[in-house]
């Protein structure tokens, strides 16, 4: 965050929020997540996709996705992971608009592929958003659920 005046602007996509869809398939995206979309992307565009081993969406700005596509573009066809990855999050890609009240749609197939229902959790993930369904969220960030030793030594790897 970066403090302007008296009031902090985000500078990447952080925090955890709980929404929920719409009759439509509509979730309104938090202030905070607007904010970063209105102060750091000048495009206003996003993309939606499915996440690539998660039931769970992933929300990109247009640069943030022009910068994996052409982390994708440099890697080998051929290989069985990089074909996995363009399979199920480059094939699934879809353009997403807000509208004026910060909503976007969430089209049913897409809700339909990571067990959305009518709860969502909304992540901030530096770069991107996630989209979670809340009982999905729930179960894969519950601590006794994890091998907690693990993960300790594999962030310690990168010094956190």
């Amino acid at each position: 965050m970066v403090k302007s005046g008296k009031k902090w602007n985000m500078i990447s996509f952080i925090g955890k929020y709980y929404h929920n869809l719409d009759q439509k398939g509509r979730v309104i995206l938090p202030s905070s997540i607007r904010e970063v979309l209105a102060n750091k992307y000048s495009s206003g565009k996003l993309y939606l996709t499915t996440a690539p081993f998660d039931k769970a969406l992933h929300l990109y700005p247009l640069e943030e996705w022009i910068k994996l596509e052409d982390k994708i573009r440099q890697l080998p066809k051929s290989d069985e992971s990089v074909i996995y990855f363009l399979r199920r999050v480059i094939a699934s890609a879809t353009p997403c608009e807000m509208d004026k009240q910060g909503r976007i749609l969430i089209p049913y197939e897409y809700r339909k592929d990571a067990g959305i229902n009518s709860e969502v959790v909304i992540v901030g993930q530096i770069d991107r958003v996630e989209i979670w369904d809340k009982d999905t969220w729930d179960s894969v960030t519950d601590p006794s659920k994890v091998d907690i030793k693990r993960i300790q030594d594999g962030l310690a790897k990168y010094g956190l």
